[in-house]
């Protein structure tokens, strides 16, 4: 396959402006001014969070929260309603735990327990294939397709054995920021469901602007009883370091879940999802930023002619060709923190969205250190 044709795939299609018109481009850059000065922070473009934090509300409903920290628990029912009108999934269909990690992990643990094999795309995310592994199971990796770097259903289908009890998928990807053909998930899914749990991560489904991606919510919504879907407050809402996630699933599933979690939800935290659930605005506000930092760096890498996987979510991955240790050093010294290293692909980098104004000096900093 020749290198154009390899890059559109990876890219998922062409470049939405010509190169002299990018965000990033190096004759935007130079119409705007001189080298943009080193800041006297770090950009933390390694974790994939919302650089604005909590939205006004959230922290307003936070704020009102302190004053009742001398009490135990909180009203998760308020925070059950909210997600089953929104999802317009019935509340005994919702889990609530300490970020969605806590039920990726339950979830591995139910896996390891049943004596059970995990089946997963790599790479992918950790959470529930590193616990599974902690806790006894053995983790079938199934490496993305060797092109495209997306996740290869057919391979996934292929290495599950009779002793899988869970085949973890995330969608959108992480590092990967690919999603899985809706058509090709869902029949996936309805297969494989009938004799053991899918549990698809969708933490990223609101970044997401592509018409091949559906969420799996309906399959959990038709009752399906060995699916589960698992969302976050940590990332549009801003809400990383309060940890409130979701599970949602067929009620006896979920029972099972919740029998076999450990945390403990904080108060603050429920409040906060509460108001930042309510506040459509922030999230749209969330979102166009997102795309504008997007458009700043994957107009650079378009410009350049990297090679990278068109983001589907809040972070990029490129092909370096360097050890990504030696690169984080290097951007460090820059005040710029990218992500760790993600076996076996060690010279991919990804790259999360800092607020664009952030962005600009990071494409400053990668062509000077990649360009």
């Amino acid at each position: 396959m020749g290198t154009v044709s390899r890059r559109q795939i990876l890219l998922g299609g062409t470049a939405l402006f010509g190169a002299s018109l990018m965000p990033g481009s190096n004759i935007i850059r130079g119409a705007i001014g001189e080298e943009l000065p080193r800041p006297d922070y770090m950009i933390r473009a390694g974790f994939n969070e919302n650089p604005y934090g909590p939205s006004r509300v959230a922290l307003q409903a936070i704020v009102d929260s302190i004053k009742m920290s001398n009490l135990y628990g909180g009203d998760r029912r308020a925070l059950s309603t909210l997600m089953g009108e929104i999802h317009n999934v019935p509340t005994d269909h919702i889990s609530i735990g300490t970020g969605s990690g806590e039920i990726l992990r339950t979830a591995g643990m139910l896996a390891a327990v049943a004596d059970g094999s995990v089946v997963c795309a790599d790479p992918t995310y950790h959470d529930l294939i590193r616990y599974a592994e902690r806790a006894g199971s053995e983790i079938i990796r199934v490496p993305v397709d060797r092109e495209t770097k997306h996740i290869d259903l057919n391979a996934i289908h292929r290495a599950i054995r009779r002793d899988t009890k869970c085949v973890y998928l995330a969608n959108p990807n992480n590092p990967v920021p690919s999603i899985i053909e809706k058509n090709e998930l869902r029949d996936f899914t309805l297969d494989v469901a009938k004799d053991r749990m899918v549990f698809i991560d969708e933490a990223y489904f609101e970044f997401v602007d592509n018409p091949d991606y559906a969420s799996m919510m309906d399959l959990v919504r038709d009752g399906h009883d060995n699916i589960v879907v698992a969302r976050t407050a940590s990332k549009i809402h801003g809400l990383a370091g309060m940890r409130i996630g979701f599970g949602f699933a067929h009620p006896d599933l979920t029972q099972r879940i919740n029998d076999a979690k450990t945390g403990a939800i904080n108060l603050l935290g429920l409040n906060a999802a509460i108001a930042s659930y309510k506040d459509q605005e922030f999230q749209e506000f969330t979102l166009r930023k997102n795309r504008e930092s997007l458009d700043i760096v994957e107009g650079m890498l378009d410009e350049t002619g990297a090679t990278y996987v068109k983001s589907n979510a809040n972070f990029t991955f490129i092909y370096t060709g360097r050890d990504i240790q030696e690169l984080n050093a290097a951007f460090r010294a820059e005040n710029i923190m990218v992500g760790r290293p993600f076996p076996p692909m060690t010279d991919w980098m990804r790259v999360s969205m800092a607020k664009p104004e952030e962005m600009r000096y990071f494409v400053q900093v990668y062509e000077k250190l990649l360009g």
